[in-house]
């Protein structure tokens, strides 16, 4: 999160490249070769073989033009060829970072979608067949390259069970999915902070614009969603740790607590720097505010890993087959219960809403995005701010709320809200 204020676009790699171990630990003896050079503080630059380096980066090659989401559709095939490598043969329609050292991607076997890591350069210093065919030319995240790439008999090792391809590289995709959350909940903090510091120092109408009442109402909806934002990432960075040491519960609820999280910040988003840039008017609208850069920025976490159907179709999913996910994920919810009737309510009808199966599918946002709300709702009355978990809880669950920001009710004590968001952008 500290990092994403520098600069959004080389998180990329470096969240790949350790998104990358707990999946390649389904090949032991491929994580015993590389993950100590995943995992090294040392950036080695160069076309060498990954072994004989001091440092590596990694990328993912999933998604192909025919199949975007859909990556069973993938055409990519991989057959034997020999001393327990596989050739790869398709095209790669979205490849992160394609400068990397190594790659985790799909390819068809005959016993289905099977994942692979994939090499630059093979262990005898050749290249390993694999053609950028161009870069993408993105809306933002310019920093990044993303590509379209072609394997041509490229040679990749086994990772995971044949036909598991997909269960393999959602270990990768779980890592991802917490850091599109948490680039999200930064990116909301710096917009807020450039919003809060521009009406501190600019007057209009003879005095401040932090002074405004109307502005007072919009920087105090940004901070509320700012800090919302870091608390449930927060949760969700100690329950990833606490799930890689082993705790059956908190791997249970990383589960639909990433899923529902990763849906709503990243949506949330955009909306949020949208109106962060509108504070500064037109000042905000030019490139030196460094504004638009944000804004550009933001829709990328939505649609990586998933976008937003994708996302909650995926805790459908979850609702349905994983019973012990449910379960904890509610009872992080119920922990919450008896501190505010407003919650307890909204709470409520959540389980009311389902258990009604009817056209699940077609009300899947709405209902992901109440469970992402009495998620942060929750864990901002039990740890955060009074006047930030009343704020929240006001406006968000008791829908006494506008589409736009700026629509906080009244009677909140908007002070305190934003003397906690008056840091230097």
């Amino acid at each position: 999160m500290v990092w994403a204020a520098a600069d959004a676009g080389h998180l990329c790699p470096v969240s790949m490249t350790y998104a990358i171990v707990p999946a390649l630990r389904a090949n032991p003896d491929l994580a015993a070769q590389f993950e100590p050079l995943l995992t090294s503080h040392t950036y080695d630059f160069g076309l060498r073989p990954p072994l004989s380096k001091a440092g590596l980066i990694a990328g993912m090659s999933m998604t192909e033009k025919q199949g975007g989401s859909d990556v069973r559709a993938n055409t990519t095939r991989a057959v034997v060829a020999g001393e327990g490598a596989y050739a790869l043969t398709g095209h790669k329609w979205f490849t992160s970072a394609p400068m990397s050292d190594l790659f985790l991607t799909l390819a068809q076997t005959d016993a289905g979608v099977t994942c692979f890591l994939v090499p630059r350069v093979l262990r005898d210093g050749t290249r390993n067949a694999i053609a950028m065919q161009r870069r993408k030319d993105k809306l933002g995240n310019k920093s990044n390259a993303s590509a379209e790439i072609e394997y041509d008999g490229a040679l990749g090792w086994l990772v995971g069970e044949p036909g598991r391809g997909v269960r393999t590289i959602i270990e990768m995709v779980n890592m991802t999915r917490l850091d599109c959350a948490l680039l999200a909940a930064a990116g909301m903090r710096i917009g807020l902070a450039h919003a809060v510091h521009h009406a501190t120092h600019r007057a209009a109408f003879g005095k401040p614009l932090i002074e405004q009442p109307a502005m007072i109402n919009v920087l105090a909806d940004l901070a509320v969603d700012a800090e919302a934002a870091a608390t449930v990432v927060m949760r969700l960075a100690g329950a990833v740790d606490r799930a890689a040491q082993g705790d059956a519960g908190e791997t249970a609820f990383r589960r639909l607590g990433l899923a529902v999280t990763k849906y709503w910040l990243c949506k949330r988003w955009s909306a949020h720097s949208a109106e962060a840039l509108e504070c500064l008017g037109g000042n905000g609208y030019v490139e030196e505010s460094s504004l638009p850069r944000l804004y550009r920025e933001a829709p990328l976490v939505s649609i990586w890993e998933g976008s937003g159907n994708v996302a909650a179709l995926d805790v459908l999913r979850g609702l349905a087959r994983e019973p012990e996910a449910v379960e904890a994920f509610f009872a992080e919810l119920a922990l919450a219960g008896g501190l505010d009737s407003r919650y307890d309510d909204a709470l409520a009808l959540l389980h009311k809403d389902l258990a009604d199966v009817d056209e699940l599918e077609y009300r899947a946002r709405h209902l992901v995005e109440r469970m992402a709300l009495l998620l942060q709702g929750g864990l901002l009355l039990r740890h955060g701010d009074p006047a930030v978990a009343e704020a929240f809880v006001a406006s968000r669950l008791a829908r006494d709320w506008g589409v736009a920001y700026g629509t906080l009710p009244r009677g909140l004590r908007t002070g305190p809200i934003l003397e906690r968001a008056a840091v230097q952008p």
